[in-house]
């Protein structure tokens, strides 16, 4: 089983994630920062927060079950906002988005609230509301259950420190886990953290009885040439003990965005 975790910065590179998506053909795609405009046939809108002005693929999660054609789509919204285009305004829901290949049936799903709860009319003040999605499948070929959780971890203006906000959503996102993994289930959570390797996110995970992936394996960090900021680390990948890792990389060519893919084979 092949496993994706990727900020997918709102479908920016989407003429290279595209792509990049269909060659990889994950089984299951963990996906953050997604856009979804169904009220809208725009190819593009324009997202708006002070001077930080951004591209967005507008119907984003659309053009990804596109190239997924065997693949159930699942989008979770986090918030309703205003995106653009040129002078009008055009109501855009933005979340996270799994994908699971068909032939892994979904026996169970669960999603929630790490920080605030849905913002129906704007993105609101940061940090603004961010969720979780976790599914539960089975593996016929090892005859097992696994289930696959991602998040998007808060953006606080202040930098990737410790907060007492970060704390509580790293336990919220255990304990939506919890409800849906059982005591011999293959455990793989995952996404865009928004801290630092040696943050207490990691550490309150890591008591859970999970492994991080990326930090054991890279220290050029998990984001490319298209991200100008001095920190590097953003993305994270863990495991628990019954997960068997084949491979793992942080896929720094090709740039699909401005977070580099988490790829996984189990």
């Amino acid at each position: 089983m092949k496993i994706m975790c990727l900020n997918g910065w709102g479908g920016k590179l989407y003429d290279k994630l595209l792509p990049y998506l269909t060659e990889e053909n994950p089984d299951i795609l963990c996906l953050q920062e997604v856009v979804h405009t169904p009220v809208t046939e725009k190819d593009w809108l324009t997202y708006k927060d002070g001077n930080h002005i951004l591209p967005q693929r507008a119907n984003f999660f659309r053009d990804v079950q596109t190239v997924l054609p065997n693949h159930i789509g699942i989008f979770c919204p986090a918030s309703q906002g205003i995106l653009w285009d040129k002078e009008t305004k055009i109501p855009s829901q933005w979340g996270l988005a799994t994908f699971v290949r068909k032939s892994y049936p979904i026996i169970e799903q669960i999603q929630g609230f790490v920080h605030k709860s849905y913002s129906p009319y704007e993105y609101g003040e940061h940090p603004r509301s961010r969720n979780a999605h976790a599914v539960k499948v089975f593996d016929y070929k090892e005859n097992r259950t696994v289930v696959v959780a991602h998040m998007h971890g808060l953006r606080d203006l202040n930098g990737k420190m410790d907060t007492p906000e970060r704390a509580v959503q790293a336990q919220k996102l255990m304990s939506l886990t919890n409800e849906l993994s059982e005591k011999n289930d293959a455990l793989v959570i995952c996404g865009d953290f928004n801290v630092e390797p040696d943050s207490e996110t990691l550490k309150i995970l890591s008591k859970a009885g999970l492994t991080e992936l990326v930090t054991t394996r890279t220290t050029k960090g998990t984001r490319n040439s298209q991200y100008k900021k001095k920190s590097k680390f953003a993305d994270y990948m863990l495991v628990n003990e019954h997960i068997n890792v084949f491979d793992f990389k942080v896929i720094f060519n090709p740039e699909v965005s401005d977070h580099c893919p988490l790829l996984l084979t189990i």
